[in-house]
């Protein structure tokens, strides 16, 4: 039976939009919570300014306190060499490093150009690589702009081209506004594949327009065995507008889980954390598997 990787991005992506702002201690447990539903990849903290996302103000602290089990593997975010060089001096495991596909968007997201997003790439996959971590980059804003508008499929493609210079270990594709479709995620998919073959692909939705989960599957048909999800579907840019949550974790392992694609993940753990993260943000759960529940057992008709 096939598998596919779930990355857990709700203690970075999922909890940097929200206007509460969990202790430290919260966000260990979120973490806890995470492993003991299966995930074994997690993207645990952003290392950007505090002052502009202050809700990953904490990134070392919590690192700090994270459980180690065997098999599971921490990511933080990275936009410059400051944010790696914090990084660097914490235990994750992996990095993921931001490079947006429009000038106006990278400005507000990480006071850039692209131009200088792909040098900070390209600076960060050498010194990174040097310290033995994993190297993830991914392509913001791939499937729209909320300033720019339309991203060419064309102008993606040739940011892949140019990003595997540095030889990422991992290409991730973000439609960080939830405008994207499946034709657009079939047209980027297979452009990348041919450009850098060999190179694992992933991808992160959001389901800002409900076509989040019709994403994640037609890019399990084009060659992606990796898919970002946050539990509870929070999560969203502090610098788009209109940016909602990402697809739920415990809506996508039920759909893969449905379809045969085993995640070896506890949708049940999923959808108690959910309701638990609901109640420290004070925010409504987004997912929809906590309120109908699973495929549900037959019941026979009562006869009198």
């Amino acid at each position: 039976m096939a598998k596919v990787e779930v990355i857990e991005v709700g203690p970075r992506d999922g909890l940097q939009n929200e206007s509460a702002i969990l202790p430290t201690a919260d966000k260990v447990r979120l973490i806890e919570r995470s492993v003991a539903a299966g995930l074994r990849r997690i993207e645990a903290v952003s290392f950007v300014h505090p002052k502009r996302v202050p809700q990953m103000a904490d990134a070392e602290a919590v690192m700090e306190r994270v459980p180690r089990p065997d098999g599971v593997k921490y990511a933080g975010l990275v936009l410059n060499p400051r944010g790696l060089d914090r990084a660097l001096a914490t235990s994750v495991d992996e990095v993921n490093v931001v490079v947006v596909a429009t000038d106006e968007f990278s400005q507000r997201n990480q006071g850039c150009s692209v131009e200088e997003g792909l040098r900070n790439w390209a600076q960060i996959a050498e010194d990174a690589r040097a310290a033995g971590l994993y190297r993830t980059v991914t392509i913001a804003a791939a499937f729209g702009c909320p300033f720019e508008g339309e991203v060419p499929t064309a102008k993606v493609l040739d940011l892949i081209r140019r990003i595997t210079e540095s030889a990422p270990d991992e290409i991730a594709i973000a439609d960080t506004i939830g405008v994207g479709v499946p034709a657009q995620v079939r047209a980027l998919l297979d452009g990348a594949a041919e450009i850098a073959p060999g190179i694992p692909l992933r991808c992160h939705f959001h389901n800002t327009r409900n076509t989040g989960y019709a994403n994640a599957l037609t890019a399990l048909d084009h060659g992606v065995s990796a898919l970002d999800a946050s539990t509870g579907g929070f999560g969203g840019c502090p610098f788009a507008p209109a940016a909602t949550g990402n697809i739920a974790t415990e809506d996508l392992v039920y759909a893969l889980d449905r379809t045969g694609l085993k995640t070896g993940i506890e949708m049940a753990t999923l959808t108690e954390t959910a309701d638990w993260l609901a109640d420290r943000l004070n925010s409504p759960v987004q997912a929809l598997l906590g309120r109908a529940g699973p495929f549900p057992t037959p019941r026979k008709e009562e006869t009198e």
